[in-house]
């Protein structure tokens, strides 16, 4: 019966991540005619992929897309929140529904760029989409920290409420993070854009498996997180070449497996000692051809993430005890 329902999940995960190839493949083909030109490249902080002369239009086919996905995302969050108790092997007709929403509105977007091009980022900064995804992971590690444990299988001194708090609403922030990233950028067919949406179809598949037993597979929810070192990483090849930064996010995001989210699904002690000593001599040999002067990269996600996460455990604990005193 154990292995029904293992294949029963891994039959519900193979299917959304071909889902998710195809729908990047179809992003690559209708990118291809989009034919819009851009102003010249203003660096790190200028989003490249935006119109010249947006109209009031253009502006608000992309709000108003995000807003209609955004509140449907929630609305089926609230709705199993409230009539869904257990976790299924199979999909139930709120996951059928979630991801026939999710679909709708690719194809909406899809059409949305084909006709207006622009997205989210003509009026929002660029660090607004990365630092979502950001807040995604650092929930993430607060989530699990009574699990898995935080560095090193230790785990911080967070409450119980706290982590509470996050695993009831965290639903809403994921949805959020994943789809405001969906609806900023246009569809276009670049390698980057290419690998973030995938990323992100992947993420609207598991917002859509909610409250089923593919939603909480520890392999599938590692894997998206690891996934954003792959993204990372091969952004910043593209963008700025091999002696670019690409080893700040290859190394600080492998980091943090190594550290915390590689200790969560049952690996053996001889297997995680074989994957750290393997990180470190990877880390020492690349630094050796970059400069040691330059292995404070290595270190710099993870200081971030992990600090992150005190302050948003401050946060909800502070936000948590102002509302109690409120009701009382």
């Amino acid at each position: 019966m154990l292995n029904d329902v293992r294949r029963s999940g891994n039959a519900v995960l193979l299917w959304g991540v071909a889902a998710s190839a195809l729908l990047t493949g179809l992003v690559w083909l209708l990118g291809q005619r989009l034919g819009v030109s851009l102003l010249p490249d203003r660096g790190a902080s200028w989003y490249y992929w935006k119109l010249p002369d947006p109209t009031f239009w253009t502006r608000a086919s992309a709000w108003l897309g995000y807003a209609a996905h955004q509140l449907v995302s929630w609305g089926l969050i609230h709705y199993a929140q409230k009539h869904v108790r257990r976790y299924t092997t199979g999909l139930r007709r709120l996951n059928v529904v979630a991801l026939a929403a999710n679909a709708a509105f690719i194809g909406l977007h899809a059409l949305q760029t084909r006709v207006f091009y622009d997205g989210l980022a003509q009026d929002v900064s660029i660090f607004s989409s990365q630092g979502s995804v950001v807040l995604l992971l650092v929930v993430v590690l607060l989530m699990e920290n009574r699990r898995r444990g935080l560095v090193l299988t230790w785990s911080a001194p967070i409450s119980a409420q706290v982590t509470g708090f996050a695993r009831r609403y965290h639903g809403h922030l994921f949805s959020w993070a994943a789809i405001y990233t969906f609806w900023y950028h246009p569809m276009e067919s670049t390698s980057g854009h290419l690998i973030g949406f995938f990323y992100m179809f992947l993420l609207l598949v598991q917002s859509s498996l909610m409250f089923t037993t593919a939603h909480t597979n520890r392999w599938w929810t590692l894997t998206l997180e690891l996934l954003v070192a792959v993204h990372g990483t091969l952004v910043a090849v593209m963008n700025s070449g091999p002696n670019g930064i690409w080893p700040m996010f290859l190394f600080g995001f492998v980091s943090i497996f190594v550290l915390t989210q590689m200790h969560g699904v049952g690996l053996s002690t001889t297997a995680r000692w074989w994957i750290g000593v393997t990180f470190v001599v990877a880390a020492l040999g690349v630094y050796s051809w970059r400069g040691f002067g330059r292995i404070d990269e290595v270190v710099r996600i993870p200081v971030i993430e992990y600090l992150l996460v005190a302050v948003l455990a401050l946060l909800i604990w502070a936000g948590v005890r102002v509302a109690h005193l409120v009701r009382s």
